[in-house]
């Protein structure tokens, strides 16, 4: 499915490529999966402004690049406990919940522990994550195709996968939020929190869980490869208009709406695979911004 659309929405575009014909979708009931596509994005949005903004902010992009690569290595589990033992009920995607936390979990204790070895630590996850992935996607029954979860294909979500990132999206948005004035503390001027008694190292061991359950809710839009470009591209952006944490948050949520319903018109519009069609257009707004933001500075 990465390679194109359905026959149905091929069908369906027989009439035009205006944006009434992609209204229409929403409402198609032969098209649901178009309509699922429509709402994680709008939903998972919330969660990415909100995560993205404190990775911007805090400077661990490199750290979120090695969550996401080891969600491989969980999803490579699953199917094949899925498939091969016949746990039916164990969901790729509970394994991949399990194998970010976990990497999440280690990667916050060797920052705080063990510093010296810290790129090295990230560096091993990254490069086993995807090993352990590729591994038991290899001894899985049946056909499983890797590059679904690589490079994504939002329109592969279900309606289950929908109730799942709904839960997770609010999981997500009530930490944030309720720990909103804590976390900030913690990204601007951690040493100065823990001499508050904010206990720091916990608080970031925290933004690191709410950072790899944000990624699995990415994998299926955009997947692992170019997970963190929607992960911090819209923050990056919103970072050029607001003043506040929580203005950069609402931004760039709603900048991650427009790339992902823009991202799907495209491809609907010329069939390309959704999820590099959205980072492009995230990547072109970014170094639009850049620009003139350079050249603004440059003029007065």
């Amino acid at each position: 499915m990465i390679s194109g659309w359905s026959a149905t929405i091929i069908a369906a575009r027989k009439g035009g490529t205006s944006m009434a014909d992609l209204l229409a979708l929403l409402t198609d009931p032969d098209v649901s999966f178009f309509r699922y596509a429509f709402f994680v994005g709008i939903l998972a949005s919330i969660s990415f402004g909100i995560v993205g903004t404190y990775i911007v902010t805090r400077r661990i992009t490199y750290i979120a690049g090695a969550i996401s690569h080891c969600v491989l290595g969980g999803i490579g589990v699953g199917l094949y406990l899925q498939r091969k033992v016949g746990i039916a009920w164990f969901d790729p995607l509970y394994g991949a919940i399990c194998a970010a936390l976990a990497a999440a979990i280690v990667i916050g204790l060797v920052s705080m522990y063990a510093r010296q070895r810290e790129d090295t630590v990230i560096g091993t996850l990254w490069a086993v994550g995807m090993a352990v992935g590729l591994l038991f996607i290899a001894k899985t029954p049946g056909f499983v195709d890797p590059m679904s979860y690589l490079f994504g294909n939002i329109l592969l979500i279900s309606q289950k996968d929908l109730w799942l990132v709904t839960a997770l999206d609010l999981l997500v948005v009530g930490i944030g939020g309720f720990f909103y004035n804590t976390l900030l503390a913690v990204c601007f001027d951690e040493e100065n929190a823990r001499l508050r008694g904010i206990p720091a190292g916990l608080y970031y061991i925290v933004l690191l869980c709410m950072t790899a359950l944000t990624i699995v809710l990415l994998v299926r839009v955009v997947g692992i490869v170019m997970v963190v470009a929607l992960l911090t591209l819209p923050a990056a952006v919103a970072n050029h208009f607001a003043r506040k944490m929580w203005q950069m948050m609402v931004v760039a949520g709603i900048l991650c709406m427009v790339f992902i319903t823009s991202g799907l018109a495209v491809s609907y519009s010329y069939d390309l695979p959704s999820g590099p069609t959205i980072i492009l257009i995230a990547g072109a707004v970014y170094l639009a911004v850049a620009a003139g933001s350079r050249c603004r500075r440059l003029f007065q």
